[in-house]
């Protein structure tokens, strides 16, 4: 196996990184997108709960954006007590390390939170498929679909038509490389920096040019747990036009041809590691301190961050150019992200109206530009595409929007295959058969997907 490079890691690295890609970000400046509201959001707001109700409830956050910011979420619960002072939330606020089992402790000892902010993989295709959330549709107006795509609107419902979430916020993952050293190698000729695109022989030929200028990791398929993953599905899916499930979301599809083929193309190219020691936090430390040349663990987020620096650049200022994953064609399918509220059922139908009428004023009213702002993120409404109209890395990053592929995170059995994979992934970095490999990947996969 080629060596590993997480020795030089520094000590304290991962605290602010720590991803589903999702870190925070600083807040975008604001726009006149910030007013703006439609018919249909007042209507939507006005019909389910009535001001003046009285009810103390829960709101667990997943850290997405700056939802997982005391003083950010303060500020939006000032503005929703200025209208409903007598509903009462009380915030907890999760990681992506322990925040799984925090929920899961909650929900078996009886106490689980009235309302959790994640994505349809949790709130969906887990909790909901257990019969533990609430049905939403009553807030699924028509307008409200007019105004929400239909893949974002269908990742937030089960096969039965309940829907399990309502979304706030989306952006497209991606993966980014270190521009300054690829210029310096003579590897910019391989990359499409207007559109950020690449084609998966140009995507090879930039790293062994990297390589051969003495950059000997270049990019790393960091597997030591399930942290990013979504990084390292992506990229193995795109290089030649694999799958990871059917189109249906009913199977895992991942021991196809086509990712055979990219398992062994990685696995061969010089400056493409295999290590078992990091996960796509720790993948990003190494990214912004030079070590490696390339993150396949890259979003809006990431690239707005200035913990270390100017957004957009690594630590010693070196120019971050983020990219999309390289495919064939050079158009990628890009991971969606997708963000927004549930209600676990706990069986006070006052606290389930309250918690509705909660998601109604940041997701469908006059305060949603505020609420999308502070996850940092895109809005999942198309009234308001426009919302960072005067921002111009985000306006940059709206050219990957429309390479958003399948939203498959919501495929039976998923918590299982995220394990599965970076299992898969640690057996092709120890020379295991790739073949064998993947094929025990899917065999473990379906078997849980059978199962739920």
């Amino acid at each position: 196996m080629k060596k590993q490079v997480s020795a030089i890691l520094a000590a304290g690295m991962a605290a602010s990184l720590l991803v589903g890609c999702g870190g925070a970000a600083s807040s975008a400046a604001s726009s006149t997108a910030e007013s703006t509201s439609t018919a249909a959001s007042s209507e939507a707001a006005a019909a389910t709960t009535e001001a003046g109700q009285a009810a103390d409830i829960t709101l667990w956050t997943y850290p997405i954006g700056k939802w997982g910011d005391s003083e950010s979420v303060d500020a939006l619960l000032a503005d929703f007590n200025a209208k409903y002072p007598d509903i009462h939330v009380t915030v907890e606020y999760l990681d992506y390390t322990n925040g799984d089992d925090q929920v899961n402790t909650a929900i078996e000892g009886g106490s689980a939170p009235d309302l959790v902010m994640e994505g349809p993989e949790r709130l969906v295709a887990n909790w909901g498929a257990k019969g533990l959330m609430v049905d939403l549709s009553d807030l699924w107006t028509d307008d409200q679909k007019a105004d929400i795509s239909a893949s974002v609107e269908a990742a937030c419902k089960d096969s039965s038509g309940a829907y399990y979430e309502f979304p706030l916020c989306m952006t497209a993952h991606c993966m980014a490389i270190n521009k300054t050293v690829f210029e310096a190698a003579g590897a910019m000729q391989y990359v499409d920096a207007e559109n950020h695109t690449w084609t998966t022989e140009n995507f090879l030929k930039a790293v062994q040019a990297v390589y051969d200028s003495g950059k000997t990791d270049v990019g790393a398929l960091y597997c030591s747990g399930q942290g990013g993953d979504q990084g390292t599905r992506a990229l193995v899916n795109n290089l030649y036009g694999g799958t990871f499930t059917d189109d249906a979301h009913t199977k895992y599809t991942a021991d196809s041809a086509e990712n055979v083929k990219a398992l062994e193309a990685l696995k061969a190219q010089d400056g493409i590691n295999f290590d078992a020691s990091i996960n796509g936090g720790e993948e990003i430390t190494l990214f912004r301190n030079g070590t490696l040349q390339m993150a396949f663990c890259w979003n809006i987020a990431q690239q707005k961050n200035e913990d270390n620096g100017p957004a957009g650049t690594t630590n010693s200022g070196d120019e971050i150019l983020f990219m999309g994953f390289p495919s064939e064609s050079g158009k990628p399918a890009l991971q969606g992200g997708i963000w927004g509220f549930g209600i676990f059922n706990n069986g006070d139908d006052n606290k389930i109206a309250a918690a509705k009428t909660f998601i109604n004023f940041m997701a469908n009213s006059e305060e949603t530009a505020k609420a999308v702002k502070t996850s940092s993120y895109f809005s999942v409404k198309n009234s308001l595409s426009d919302l960072y109209a005067d921002d111009e890395i985000m306006n940059e990053y709206q050219k990957l929007m429309p390479y958003l592929g399948d939203y498959y995170q919501v495929t039976p059995g998923w918590a299982e295959a995220r394990t599965a994979w970076w299992n898969m992934l640690q057996q092709v970095g120890a020379d295991e058969d790739v073949t064998t490999a993947v094929t025990e990947f899917c065999t473990t996969a379906n078997a849980a997907a059978s199962a739920s």
